[in-house]
């Protein structure tokens, strides 16, 4: 059987706004096997966004062929994108998109209300995803009383609960400090270390050196797509504290 989690064939995106035509993309083709960590990186207007919503199966392609997990998604239905959405796919956005109101458990929880667990077992799970990302006594915590990393792996949480194929992040580490970005990028090296797929949209340098293979695109189209063979394990942060 084939570890390929990710193959899109060809696939194009075209835009009507008015009476103008935008190609968002053009013809894209990428392969992303089970346990890859990969960064899409890109200009404003490259392309990468939309190839992200693609992948997240937030949107379908106007032509081409996209395969997750061996499901054709290029022409599914409204209601079976978010079907395969919420069980695929855990998604982790750069304003973390917590419920203000609910606890982090309830955040944590959420996804698994539509995926038909009980309240029991909603919250068994939910307090393990918390935990495995270090705020297991942040359980009943709103976000309001959480820090912005803590929020974030909060975030985190909510989208392995799930078991998903892949983990999709779209600039995690945007709305974050440096110190506080490098410990969630620390987080994440943790998760693919435990064989999650990983794949990141970032346009800062740094922290797509994290990821293990970094796709650039330009103009619609895949302009490279290279192995990292060294990316960065360590927070620089904490070998400065060291050195220090």
């Amino acid at each position: 059987m084939s570890n390929t989690v990710i193959e899109t064939t060809d696939i194009s995106k075209i835009y009507q706004m008015g009476s103008e035509t935008i190609k968002a993309l053009k013809s894209v083709s990428i392969n992303i096997k089970q346990g890859e960590y990969v960064s899409f990186m890109g200009p404003s207007g490259s392309g990468k966004s939309t190839l992200m919503n693609m992948i997240g199966c937030l949107d379908t392609p106007s032509g081409g062929q996209y395969i997750l997990n061996g499901n054709d998604v290029s022409d599914m239905t409204e209601n079976e994108l978010a079907e395969i959405r919420n069980k695929e796919i855990g998604f982790v956005f750069q304003t973390f998109n917590l419920l203000p109101r609910a606890s982090s458990l309830e955040n944590v929880a959420l996804p698994l209300i539509y995926a038909g667990f009980s309240k029991s077992e909603r919250e068994e799970k939910a307090l393990a995803a918390l935990t495995g990302v270090g705020l297991g006594d942040r359980a009943h915590h709103k976000p309001n009383e959480l820090s912005g990393g803590q929020r974030q792996r909060v975030a985190i949480a909510r989208a392995l609960v799930n078991d998903p194929s892949i983990i999709l992040a779209d600039e995690p580490t945007g709305n974050l400090d440096s110190k506080t970005s490098y410990d969630i990028m620390e987080l994440f090296a943790q998760l693919h270390d435990k064989g999650n797929t990983i794949i990141m949209v970032t346009h800062e340098d740094d922290i797509a050196q994290y990821s293990h293979r970094i796709i650039r695109l330009r103009d619609g189209l895949v302009e490279t797509d290279v192995v990292n063979e060294n990316p960065t394990k360590v927070n620089p942060m904490k070998m400065q504290t060291e050195e220090a």
